[in-house]
């Protein structure tokens, strides 16, 4: 079953990522976020000119030069090595995910002909995962791929996060979903939680495909349409899927807080990902979701 689709770009946009600019802003972005004290420096408070650390004190930190983390920082990166990346990383006290992403933005041709490969194959879910998720009969659950695309889903999460069979496929996004979606903002009550965590991964597949014009093109979309999207995406937060809890409100069966698991799926297709989502037993949300799957959803056509 493939389900991948084309989007339409409502402006016109580089065919490829500006690497340099992007490895430029993380790196100023992170460093902002560090106050001196988080890393044991005296802080002169008012007489700082610039917000979070100075290139010297991060260099330092770092045990570089000066002049050479301030070319890094220019979008520079040529010739650096994993060894200065790791020391960088560790000064800024960057996440695993946001260190991945430091060395897709800084040393992009390490998989270059294996990501070219995997843009342009069609993301295809095998019918042994489909039947995976149909036999989930109590847990409601999405295969999603590359730039946050619902691939396939079960009849459980059809009906907890909505109707994929009724949409077009180019709406089976969940990037497009929380931000141009009509319902997003009802259904999870934390909505802002949800929508950085859309935008810290879709920026985590950036870097790992700066040259996915399908990508660019949804990234582009999201930025016209949504303020909210295009704050967030200024942010430069990273992160992959993982696990957690989500608030939601649903209109039949009420609020419920359910855990949600990310599986990454064995195979040649290294972006798809199993989300499942399930409720603590003997609570109230458990008792919504069993009442939930009570409820007559006629199994969508395929």
């Amino acid at each position: 079953m493939d389900r991948s689709v084309d989007r339409p770009m409502d402006r016109p946009m580089n065919r490829r990522m500006d690497l340099s600019a992007e490895l430029s802003e993380f790196l100023r972005s992170r460093r902002a976020r560090l106050k001196p004290e988080d890393v044991g420096l005296p802080d002169f408070g008012r007489h700082r000119r610039v917000p979070g650390l100075r290139r010297e004190e991060l260099a330092q930190l770092a045990g570089v030069s000066v002049a050479y983390y301030t070319r890094l920082e220019q979008g520079n990166g040529r010739n650096v090595s994993m060894e200065v990346l790791d020391s960088i990383a560790r000064a800024l006290r960057l996440t695993d995910s946001e260190r991945a992403h430091l060395t897709h933005l800084a040393k992009p041709t390490a998989k270059k002909k294996q990501h070219r490969a995997a843009i342009t194959r069609p993301q295809l879910v095998r019918p042994g995962l489909q039947h995976l998720l149909d036999s989930m009969d109590a847990v409601p659950a999405v295969l999603v791929g590359r730039r946050l695309d619902i691939l396939a889903w079960n009849r459980m999460a059809r009906a907890l996060l909505g109707d994929f069979t009724a949409m077009a496929p180019e709406e089976r996004n969940m990037a497009r979903l929380v931000f141009l979606g009509p319902n997003a903002r009802d259904l999870y009550l934390e909505w802002e939680a949800k929508a950085t965590e859309v935008v810290s991964v879709l920026r985590l597949y950036a870097g790992c495909y700066p040259d996915d014009p399908a990508l660019l093109a949804l990234v582009g979309e999201l930025s016209v349409k949504s303020e909210e999207f295009r704050s967030l995406w200024a942010a430069h937060t990273v992160a992959d899927k993982g696990h957690g809890t989500k608030r939601l409100r649903h209109p039949l069966v009420g609020e419920m807080t359910l855990s949600y698991e990310s599986l990454k799926v064995a195979g040649a297709d290294p972006d798809l990902v199993l989300v499942t989502y399930q409720a603590e037993p003997g609570t109230a949300s458990a008792d919504a979701l069993r009442l939930l799957a009570q409820w007559g959803v006629e199994e969508p056509v395929r």
